[in-house]
């Protein structure tokens, strides 16, 4: 298989092939590799290569999954592969081996995908943009001065830069959505217990984050969450498995959607008229699709919901760390902790029980009301960011002016978090450009109802395509 056909192909294309015997997992591996190697200098979107382990499986033979024989990357968080590095893409972690697989990645192994690789992530997860001092910024394919976005920034440009048609990700406060909308892909983060971080953890960061992928097709995320959904015994909560599989479920239209829209930040932040016209574009879209389209949002606390979802998330950071001291028997000496992320693990140090347990009934407060709010809407339509992709270096993990780094991030992102909070699936949908980059609209349905979003997601795709989309650097490389 040559190059540009691979890149014609998404991963359930990929599979169909090796399935027709029209091409082996070694072959789809070769040029993945080869996609790799001449995309990944420009963007550094994957940090570690895995070809040992991934010809390994292939010789031990390839489950007949769905994806069989489909190359794959792993984020280098969360995602632990029994043998392999997770750094959580800081200097503290560069050494964590892990001696087990987890749910997640036993299950992609089970659905016959070829993991390959790592891909780049901000420290611990902690920043919406894809600079971790460790593995340096990777850079967005579509303009190589700007952000991919983050957390799941390495898994984004690798998708929108063709490495692989899907990549792993996850979310916590936006970290699938986000680098989805600042990439030009599509991303999904499902409801709160629709997917399992067992064997060793309940939940992450209080219930607030999922995984799943950043993907170029709808049917792709569709099929993916078919793969790796559902309950593992011990998880704290779970979803009821879908009536259907979601990969079935986009062969049918969405009914009628009443969808409550909003380009107003909860927060205040300043939304670009960049961003506000891709909104407006997306309204006459679905209206001409038949979709009834309400101005209309929850009442809600914003300032109050981020300082609770800050708390959490500092709490969790500082448990993160002092975990693997205890482990390898030391602190973090000086510069192994990015500044950003020491400041967040002394708030989390200081914060009382009494405090955090406060900032949980917080975000269960607005889970209520946001409930509330949608039985009387399907949707819940916003911006997924509030600008367009950042320069590199706006949102700086080593800055000693904590107060512009979070100036920064909040005014970046004031739209994503809330569904973390309320653990509704949300995606971020590539329906607009402005100045040559990419600009996400941000779907969120009603708890558990996944399939629903990806009926819509797939009608948009059909109504606006946005797949045959290639970034100029990349197909400078690779055509």
């Amino acid at each position: 298989m040559q190059i540009g056909e691979y890149l014609e192909h998404d991963a359930i294309g990929l599979a169909d092939l090796v399935k027709q015997k029209a091409v082996t997992p070694d072959d789809l591996l070769d040029v993945a590799l080869q996609a790799c190697e001449k995309i990944n200098p420009k963007i550094n979107a994957v940090v570690a290569l895995m070809e040992g382990e991934a010809r390994g499986a292939i010789d031990a033979g390839l489950p007949d999954g769905n994806f069989r024989g489909v190359p794959y990357l792993l984020k280098d968080l969360a995602a632990m592969y029994a043998g392999v590095p997770t750094t959580l893409g800081s200097r503290f972690f560069k050494d964590n081996i892990p001696d087990f697989d987890t749910v997640t990645v036993k299950r992609l192994k089970i659905a016959g995908l070829v993991i390959f690789g790592k891909t780049n992530t901000p420290e611990l997860g902690g920043n919406v943009s894809t600079e971790p001092q460790l593995f340096g910024a990777t850079r967005n394919p579509w303009d190589l001065s700007k952000s991919s976005g983050g957390s799941s920034g390495g898994s984004a440009a690798a998708v929108a830069s063709r490495i692989v048609p899907a990549a792993h990700a996850t979310d916590g406060g936006g970290s699938i959505r986000i680098p989805a909308s600042c990439c030009g892909v599509f991303g999904l983060k499902p409801s709160r217990g629709r997917t399992s971080f067992g064997p060793k953890l309940g939940d992450a960061w209080n219930g607030m984050t999922s995984e799943h992928a950043i993907t170029r097709s709808v049917r792709d995320s569709a099929a993916l969450l078919d793969a790796i959904a559902g309950y593992e015994p011990g998880d704290p909560y779970t979803c009821p498995p879908s009536a259907t599989t979601f990969l079935e479920s986009i062969a049918h239209k969405p009914r009628k959607l009443r969808i409550a829209w909003t380009g107003v930040s909860p927060t205040g932040a300043q939304v670009a008229d960049e961003v506000l016209g891709v909104l407006s574009e997306t309204l006459m879209l679905l209206t001409s699709m038949g979709h009834s389209c309400i101005e209309a949002a929850p009442d809600l606390d914003g300032p109050s919901i981020s300082d609770a979802n800050v708390k959490i998330i500092a709490v969790h950071h500082a448990r993160n760390i002092k975990k693997y001291a205890q482990k390898i028997g030391r602190e973090p000496i000086e510069g192994e902790i990015e500044k950003v992320m020491a400041y967040r693990v002394k708030v989390g140090e200081s914060i009382s029980a009494t405090d955090y347990v406060a900032a949980v009934e917080t975000m269960h407060l607005a889970t209520r009301s946001v409930s509330a709010f949608m039985e009387d809407y399907d949707i819940i339509l916003r911006p997924t960011v509030a600008k367009l992709p950042q320069p590199l270096g706006t949102f700086d993990m080593n800055t000693d002016d904590l107060p512009a780094f979070l100036n920064a991030l909040w005014g970046f992102i004031p739209f994503t978090a809330l569904f973390n909070a309320t653990g509704q699936p949300a995606m971020s949908v590539p329906l607009g450009w402005a100045s040559g980059l990419p600009v996400g609209v941000q779907f969120a349905g009603r708890f558990q109802d996944e399939a629903t979003l990806f009926q819509l997601a797939r009608q948009l795709e059909i109504e606006k395509p946005w797949a045959q989309k290639i970034p100029d650097t990349v197909s400078e490389v690779l055509l």
